[in-house]
């Protein structure tokens, strides 16, 4: 009599497991009930559950921001928390990220089974009980992956990081007037500090003033005459 044959047992992910990026997404994709999980220099990292005022609530203001600026800018695509394949040792999920479609030039590419591979323009992070890693391992990760921008919300600290890639180091992004204006995505201004205190309308009025702007105008067309289509 032939004995069904056993299939081999999948290891579940824990955190701090050493791991390639394939056995990484293998047992991932085996563990549905996991809602995130990173490898970041090729070790684990799972999440502790979110909390509302540390995370969440944060989180959708700046996916808001990122919306907002993408609804307005054809040619560009955001994201929040999807699986970015960086390196053979990263595979990461950022709490935002903006970036230009690939047939308009962009730096990232659309997997056959539909990840971004690839450093995006630009990545944001909610950073509570994980600034330490955002600061550090993942700063240096996106930097090497060449990551145009990075802007991490230190929501303890009252703080909102924004950095540029400048010769192959994270520069601080200088404020104009209290603002902050993106370089690779003209017309994505912030004000920090109103975001930080909660001021939502003054967020978005700063925003719409760059999308209004002369400089947002002409990325827009650049956009278009790469292939973006019309609004």
């Amino acid at each position: 009599m032939n004995r069904p044959l056993m299939m081999p047992r999948i290891p579940p992910l824990e955190q701090g497991d050493h791991l390639t990026r394939g056995e990484f997404e293998r047992r991932y994709q085996a563990m549905p009930q996991v809602k995130k999980a990173e490898l970041i220099e090729g070790v684990v990292y799972v999440p502790s559950p979110v909390r509302f005022g540390h995370h969440a609530d944060p989180h959708g203001q700046m996916i808001g921001l990122l919306y907002v600026y993408n609804v307005h800018t054809p040619g560009t695509w955001m994201a929040t928390d999807g699986t970015v394949r960086m390196d053979m040792d990263n595979e990461v999920q950022p709490n935002g990220a903006l970036f230009i479609d690939p047939a308009c030039g962009g730096r990232v590419v659309i997997s056959d089974d539909d990840y971004v591979e690839g450093g995006p323009e630009l990545l944001a992070e909610i950073a509570a009980s994980t600034v330490s890693i955002d600061l550090n391992k993942k700063l240096h990760v996106y930097r090497r992956n060449q990551v145009q921008e990075y802007v991490v919300w230190r929501v303890q600290d009252e703080a909102i990081d924004w950095f540029f890639l400048n010769e192959g180091h994270f520069d601080p992004m200088p404020k104009t007037e209290g603002i902050y204006h993106s370089r690779v995505f003209p017309g994505l201004w912030l004000d920090a500090d109103a975001l930080v205190r909660g001021d939502k309308l003054r967020v978005l009025t700063v925003l719409q003033q760059g999308i209004a702007s002369a400089e947002h105008a002409a990325f827009v067309s650049r956009l278009r005459a790469a292939g973006a289509p019309k609004q």
